[in-house]
């Protein structure tokens, strides 16, 4: 008699990664259901700096956003010269920062003309970079496999809860894909040790000021005397957090020719 189990009977193991996935799932429409529907605050579009430079309304504001688009162009740069990169992980890179020059024509926009109508355009890439620079950090610490299986389904999420917030007023979805993603990131930086994560860790950490500056918007256009606002010098460290990870294509790439000069030097 044979008292062995068989070599070929399924595992009842509930798979580890899944069972996280499915707790977190299950958190996020729990929360959705037991919270009430969030409309966008019409306070929101008031900033602390509407000066007009130049025939510019809320100039400062508005060339602020210069800077997604100088970092975004850098990163797609970097990419033409980095061909080390696979292309999962190039293509989320290229999302990323395809994303941060939307940011800025789309944030550009909206603060030349506040409204739930621009506001849409300026959320919408937004969106985009969340969903990939989550990805990039799982297939990064993780695996790739993981991180595209991430990007295909947290990309659409994060793009629809933009338009659910347009339909039905409601930002709850929106702020859903914004916020826990940069919960659980730092958690997987823990966890998942190796080169590179720093890089990650200065853009949660710019990200965290970007928001802290977003939140205190007059108190810092009082503190510097009506010089700078909060809100564009949230845009500055945003794009700040986005540089890092063309840093990290470059020093993780040996050093790009024509890219960042003396950089490889440091």
């Amino acid at each position: 008699m044979n008292i062995h189990p068989k070599e070929n009977a399924p595992s009842m193991r509930f798979p580890r990664r899944q069972l996280v996935i499915g707790l977190g799932a299950c958190a996020a429409l729990l929360l959705l259901l037991l919270t009430e529907p969030l409309a966008q605050d019409p306070a929101y579009h008031a900033f602390a700096d509407g000066r007009t430079l130049m025939r510019i309304d809320n100039a400062i504001n508005v060339l602020s956003n210069l800077a997604f688009l100088l970092v975004g162009g850098l990163g797609i740069r970097m990419l033409k010269v980095r061909c080390t990169l696979s292309v999962t992980v190039a293509g989320i890179y290229r999302t990323f920062f395809v994303g941060l020059l939307l940011v800025g024509f789309g944030s550009g926009w909206y603060h030349l003309q506040p409204d739930n109508v621009s506001l849409f355009w300026d959320r919408l890439p937004m969106a985009m970079c969340f969903a990939a620079f989550c990805s990039l950090v799982v297939a990064d610490r993780i695996g790739e496999p993981a991180g595209l299986k991430l990007f295909a389904w947290l990309m659409p999420l994060a793009l629809g809860s933009v338009q659910y917030w347009q339909w039905f007023d409601d930002l709850r979805p929106y702020l859903l894909i914004q916020f826990a993603p940069m919960l659980v990131i730092p958690i997987i930086l823990c966890v998942r040790a190796g080169p590179g994560r720093l890089w990650f860790w200065l853009t949660l950490f710019c990200y965290g000021l970007a928001k802290v500056l977003e939140c205190y918007d007059q108190a810092v256009f009082e503190l510097a005397s009506g010089w700078i606002s909060g809100h564009s010098l949230k845009h500055l460290v945003a794009a700040v957090g986005a540089l890092m990870l063309v840093f990290k294509l470059y020093r993780e790439g040996g050093g790009a020719p024509g890219i960042l000069p003396g950089a490889a030097s440091q």
